[in-house]
């Protein structure tokens, strides 16, 4: 049987050629042209790929968003990462989300195949470990639980949306967050009463993280919020 690769890339030319090359080479290509896209095809088909090739710039859903959407939704892929960016920072954060391998661009096609095949060789035969607990600092989060523990405190058990906006949250470190983005990301729209909840889910981690020393919440005015994660 054929590994199943999904390709995520915005550039049609480029797109085209890489896509063609590995079906050429045995393998059967998916392509999303956007990171929204893609994820919704992992999510329908949550067993159907071996390994995710994504582009880092991307409009609607940028590569580092949708990396972390992956990991945070607990979908058991790896993952390369294609970037026109070659800076150390962009590089070292990929790996921090979870990347498999990180290729520059332009890039020998010869070249991304082998690093393709060798992380599914390194996958084969065993199942990829789930990652239920998410740990930064001195947090830590069980996303099958819903518990949050800060060190020299107790376990904290949060409600249902509070953890499906601290999973969102921590898909999104150190950015700035826009309002209505986070409310059309989790629930699908943008209107007052869901503000209002918004509103009161932050107050109530901004409360649970209060003890942290790497974790917070700060208040951007008049935009949103920052989820702020120190080393």
């Amino acid at each position: 049987m054929k590994a199943k690769i999904l390709l995520v890339e915005d550039e049609i030319d480029l797109g085209n050629v890489v896509k063609q090359y590995l079906e050429i080479v045995g393998f059967e290509v998916s392509w999303a042209q956007n990171g929204k896209v893609a994820l919704d095809q992992l999510q329908n088909e949550r067993s159907a790929y071996q390994l995710a090739v994504i582009d880092v710039s991307m409009p609607v859903m940028d590569g580092f968003e949708l990396a972390n959407r992956i990991v945070v939704s607990g979908l058991r892929i790896p993952f390369l990462f294609l970037t026109a960016r070659n800076e150390k920072a962009d590089r070292l954060y990929g790996l921090k989300i979870g990347a498999d391998d990180y290729i520059s661009k332009p890039f020998d096609v010869d070249e991304l195949v082998l690093r393709i095949k060798n992380i599914i060789r390194r996958c084969a035969g065993a199942e990829m470990p789930q990652r239920p607990v998410i740990v930064r600092g001195d947090v830590e989060f069980n996303k099958d639980s819903l518990g949050l523990f800060i060190k020299n405190g107790n376990e904290i058990v949060l409600t249902p949306r509070e953890a499906e906006l601290l999973l969102y949250l921590f898909g999104q470190e150190n950015r700035i967050l826009r309002r209505e983005d986070i409310l059309i990301q989790l629930w699908g729209k943008n209107d007052y009463f869901l503000g209002r909840s918004l509103d009161v889910f932050i107050s109530r981690l901004r409360k649970h993280l209060h003890h942290s020393d790497c974790v917070s919440i700060e208040n951007v005015y008049g935009v949103g919020f920052i989820f702020r994660v120190k080393e």
